[in-house]
C-alpha cells in the first residue's frame, strides 16, 4: 500500500506536496519522495524514511516548481533499498516521472516484453518501473512533437490493455502537465480536489485520499472514475477520458476496514461512517455469541478500531474504556516489512493502563485479525494487567486469502484464518470468546452508505479476484512472501 499525490497550481507546490504526504504517511512508512517541474527542469528528492526525515529546509529551497508529484512507499513488489523509492523517471519521451499505488500481477511477462519487443531495460524488479516504461513506450509510439491530451489518453488505453492488476498513477510529463489514471475496477482510491487561487483560477490536486486536501485548502471535487485518465496542463486546463473497457467500480473493502484515514471519503462513502456501521453490525453479532455477563468493559485497539469499538460499546450498553496508551512514534505495525519487527513493535506501540484491566471482563475490539500474532500479544498483555476474562471481536471477517492488489499481507499459510477454525484461532490467541464480523455485514457497512456503489473488492475474504490472476502467480507470491 502506498500513497500518491499530484498538484498543478500557480505558485511553488513543495509545501502542499509535503503537507499532503504527511497526511498520507499512514499508507507507507518505508520511503518518501517527490518530483517537481520548474520551467522544463525536474527537481527530485527521494529516500528511505518518513516524510519528515526525507525532506528538510534545503529541499524546500531546492525543489522549486508549480506542479509535481509525491509518493510514500510501503514495499509490496521489489526490494527495500533507496532505488525502489518513488517517483521513478525515464528521460524519453519528453521526460516522465511516475508514482504508483497498487500492484501488477503480470510484471514478469511485461519485463520480458519490454526487453525483447520494446527495447527497454529495467534496472530493478519493481512493478512500478515496469509500469513507467510501458507508459513511456506507448507514448513514444505516437511519435508526436507536440502531444495533445488525446496522445496521453491513447497511451493510457494501451497501457491498461497490457497491464493486469491495480493501477493508480500520478505522473509528470515534463513541460506539458500532470497525467493521473485509475484502473478499470477502481480498486485503490484516487480523488480529485480543487481550489480557487487569488486570480480566480482553479488549481488541482490528485490524491490517494481526500483527507490530504484539507491541509492545503483544497476541497474534494470527485473521485477519479474506474478506467479514467485525467490530464491537467501546466496552465491549469483539465481534460479527462475513460480509457478502459468493461469498467466496474469495486473499491477495496480493506481500505474502509483499516488502511484509509477515518476523515477520508472514498467513492462516496465516508470511512468514518463505514466503521460506525461495522461496529453496529458487529455488536449485533456479539450479543448473539457472547453472554452479556462476560463483558464488563469494551476496549478498542487504537487507532483504526476506535470508531467501530465505540459503537459496539454504545449498542451493548457497556462501559467504553481506552485501556491502551499508543506510542505515536511507532509506525503502523501491519505495514512493517518483517514479521519479527512487527511482533516486537506491538510491545513498544501499546501499553496497558493496569487499573482498567484489573479484575475486569474485557472485550477487545480490533479492525481485523490477519496473522494473529499481534492480537496474541495484546491478549497476553490484558491477562498480565489483571483481566479476569478476555473476549476478542474483529470488525472484519476472516482474512483467508493473499492480497494481490498492493497489500503485502502475508503468505496464505501465515493468514491464521486460512488454516484454522475459529475454535483453533481462539486457542491460539488465548482468549475466552472470539467473534468475527460476517462478510455480508462487512460489505453492507460500505454499500449501504452509497446506493450507487454496487460491489467492493473483497478477495482477501473470499478468494474471488476480479482481475486475471493465475495459479502460477499465486504460487510465486506464496513462495516470495513465505
Amino acid at each position: 500500500m502506498c500513497g500518491i499525490v499530484g498538484i498543478v497550481q500557480k505558485d511553488s507546490c513543495f509545501t502542499e506536496l509535503y503537507d499532503s504526504l504527511i497526511m498520507l504517511q499512514h499508507r507507507g512508512q518505508d520511503a518518501a519522495g517527490m518530483t517537481i517541474c520548474d520551467n522544463g527542469k525536474l527537481n527530485s528528492r527521494k529516500s528511505k524514511g518518513l516524510v519528515n526525515e526525507v525532506f528538510n529546509q534545503q529541499h524546500f529551497e531546492r525543489l522549486k516548481g508549480s506542479y509535481g508529484i509525491g509518493h510514500v512507499r510501503y514495499p509490496t513488489a521489489g526490494g527495500n533499498s533507496k532505488e525502489y523509492a518513488q517517483p521513478m523517471y525515464v528521460n524519453s519521451p519528453y521526460g516522465i516521472s511516475l508514482a504508483h499505488n497498487g500492484n501488477l500481477s503480470n510484471t514478469k511477462e511485461l519485463s520480458s516484453e519490454l526487453f525483447h519487443s520494446d527495447l527497454r531495460h529495467i534496472s530493478t524488479d519493481s512493478d512500478s518501473e515496469v509500469l513507467l516504461n510501458i507508459l513511456a513506450h506507448e507514448i513514444s509510439k505516437r511519435g508526436e512533437n507536440e502531444p495533445s491530451p488525446d496522445t496521453f489518453f491513447d497511451a493510457v488505453e494501451s497501457t491498461f490493455k497490457r497491464c493486469e492488476g491495480s493501477i493508480n498513477v500520478v505522473s509528470i510529463i515534463t513541460d506539458y502537465g500532470l497525467l493521473a489514471f485509475r484502473d478499470k475496477f477502481g480498486i485503490r482510491p484516487l480523488s480529485l480536489g480543487s481550489r480557487v487561487n487569488n486570480d480566480g483560477n482553479k488549481e488541482y490536486m490528485v490524491s490517494s485520499e481526500s483527507a490530504a486536501f484539507a491541509s492545503s485548502s483544497y476541497e474534494l471535487e470527485r473521485d477519479i472514475m474506474p478506467g479514467e485518465a485525467v490530464f491537467i496542463s501546466f496552465e491549469g486546463d483539465i481534460y479527462s477520458r475513460i480509457c478502459a473497457e468493461d469498467i466496474s467500480l469495486m473499491p477495496c473493502l480493506f481500505e474502509y476496514v483499516y488502511f484509509a484515514r477515518p476523515d477520508s471519503v472514498i467513492d462516496g462513502v465516508s470511512v468514518y461512517q463505514a466503521r460506525q456501521k461495522m461496529g453496529e453490525k458487529l455488536a449485533t453479532k456479539i450479543m448473539k455469541e457472547i453472554p452479556s455477563e462476560d463483558i464488563d468493559v469494551v476496549i478498542p485497539i487504537p487507532e483504526s478500531s476506535i470508531t467501530s469499538g465505540t459503537r459496539v460499546a454504545q449498542i451493548l450498553d457497556k462501559e467504553l474504556v481506552y485501556g491502551f496508551v499508543k506510542n505515536r512514534f511507532v509506525g503502523r505495525t501491519f505495514i512493517m516489512p518483517e514479521q519479527e519487527l512487527r511482533r516486537a513493535s506491538v510491545r513498544r506501540k501499546l501499553n496497558p493502563i493496569y487499573d482498567e484491566f484489573k479484575g475486569k471482563k474485557v472485550l477487545l475490539v480490533d479492525d481485523s485479525i490477519v496473522r494473529g500474532t499481534t492480537m496474541k500479544e495484546i491478549v497476553a498483555m490484558c491477562y498480565k494487567a489483571g483481566a479476569s476474562k478476555v473476549s476478542v471481536a474483529s470488525a472484519a471477517a476472516e482474512v483467508c486469502f493473499p492480497n494481490v492488489y498492493g497489500i503485502d499481507m502475508a503468505a496464505k499459510k501465515d493468514l491464521i484464518a486460512s488454516n484454522k477454525s475459529n475454535n483453533e484461532i481462539k486457542e491460539f490467541l488465548g482468549c475466552d470468546n472470539l467473534v468475527y464480523q460476517s462478510l455480508s455485514d462487512l460489505e453492507d457497512s460500505v454499500l449501504e452508505l452509497n446506493p450507487d456503489l454496487r460491489a467492493v473488492e473483497k478477495s482477501i475474504f473470499d478468494g474471488n479476484y476480479p482481475t486475471n490472476i493465475s495459479q502460477e502467480y499465486l504460487e510465486e507470491l506464496e513462495e516470495t512472501r513465505g
